[in-house]
């Protein structure tokens, strides 16, 4: 067991990052090693790229674009502008902008559905006395992030039904906001909203965070009829975790640059992007779209498989490979087993993972199952993976 510890110790200290056209990353350069300096540890992740676990791991070229920018002055709304042309060419849509992230994108959306970019009105948010004030949401569609529309001083009006949408709808409606990753649960679905609001003249609005890869993601929602599309940079797109993408109507893009930074007078001056931040994560995309997306789907089903086998020889243990439907949807593994005849609760095998050497951080998931997401284990940590999780649900003699 000793000589098991210290072999996964050695090997995670070891351990390159992701060689994958997506999540290739440079070796880490030799010298200070800040993070031990500063007692922070290192794990795992056998999880998501989620905020709180730092995203994703930039590709190697998106870290030479963020060094490049970082020793050369530039007018940041040029370079806003000339990002925004070229991300829009590349995905195919009529504007982009570079935001601090998706939930940047929601607030600096909405702003432009409620100020439409009007001198006057953007240095007044959150003050929306006079200008349109409403989103309409469906009510299954509630979630956290709503926050960043109601920054904006605007009020929810729930609804659960085509006919009260439509009803909704009043001289005060500025948006429509629909969360793509609440689509199974509301009634409304994607592509009827989109269509509801051309009925009507009122701008959608998708919150597509998590949602990609497929690349195709980026423009699929706006085809189908959405005015604007707001998608995470540091998840699948393997950009700077503090950058995010905005999509859309030309005309509610510039009125979203308007709101935001480096303008002073808008409400998102807080929501900053730097030089830095910008070029890495157009480097990012680009990199992204020119990414073998079928190779990198085989590599996570390799690894899902070679965990699969692994722990599979354990009596009891049964496992699935799936892939969730719309958010991060790739190839994950789900593992269960028999709890009393392994003497094992799902939520202690995540607890001796997440407090061992090396730590593993696991997916969120119902406290009757163990699940893991792949796609942003570096190399060779898949084994690792494998190997300690034999090793805790392996009975003892």
């Amino acid at each position: 067991m000793t000589n098991r510890r210290n072999f996964l110790q050695t090997t995670a200290a070891g351990a390159l990052f992701g060689t994958g056209a997506r999540n290739a990353t440079a070796s880490p350069p030799a010298g200070r090693d800040y993070f031990a300096e500063l007692g922070v540890s290192e794990f795992i992740n056998a999880a998501e790229p989620y905020t709180t676990l730092s995203g994703a791991l930039m590709p190697s070229k998106a870290v030479e674009a963020y060094a490049y920018a970082s020793t050369r002055y530039v007018r940041l709304n040029d370079l806003h502008d000339a990002l925004g042309r070229k991300l829009a060419e590349m995905i195919g849509c009529e504007s982009a902008m570079i935001t601090s992230g998706a939930a940047c994108g929601l607030t600096l959306g909405t702003a432009a559905c409620v100020t439409l970019g009007h001198p006057e009105a953007v240095p007044r948010l959150p003050d929306v006395t006079g200008l349109k004030n409403e989103v309409i949401i469906q009510k299954a569609h509630r979630y956290g992030y709503d926050r960043a529309i109601l920054t904006c001083g605007v009020r929810f009006v729930e609804v659960e039904t085509r006919e009260e949408l439509e009803a909704a709808i009043n001289e005060n409606t500025a948006m429509m906001l629909f969360n793509n990753t609440n689509d199974p649960e509301g009634q409304i679905k994607v592509a009827e909203f989109a269509k509801l609001g051309k009925k009507h003249g009122i701008p959608t609005f998708d919150d597509c965070a998590a949602d990609v890869p497929p690349k195709e993601h980026l423009s699929d929602y706006l085809n189908m009829g959405f005015d604007l599309v707001t998608a995470s940079g540091g998840k699948g797109i393997h950009g700077p975790q503090n950058a995010g993408l905005l999509l859309g109507r030309k005309d509610l893009i510039a009125a979203a640059r308007v709101n935001g930074p480096p303008n002073g007078s808008g409400i998102g001056r807080g929501m900053k992007v730097s030089k830095e931040t910008m070029l890495a994560m157009f480097v990012a995309v680009e990199t992204f779209f020119n990414s073998d997306h079928e190779a990198d789907w085989r590599e996570w089903e390799r690894r899902v498989n070679l965990i699969a086998a692994a722990v599979s020889k354990i009596p009891s243990v049964r496992t699935e490979m799936f892939a969730p439907p719309l958010h991060y949807h790739v190839p994950h593994l789900r593992i269960q087993w028999d709890e009393i005849a392994l003497e094992l609760s799902p939520r202690e095998v995540k607890e001796q993972l997440i407090g061992g050497k090396p730590s593993i951080e696991l997916r969120h998931s119902l406290d009757d199952r163990l699940e893991l997401g792949v796609w942003m284990l570096k190399e060779g940590e898949a084994d690792i993976v494998a190997q300690r999780l034999v090793e805790i649900l392996t009975p003892s003699a």
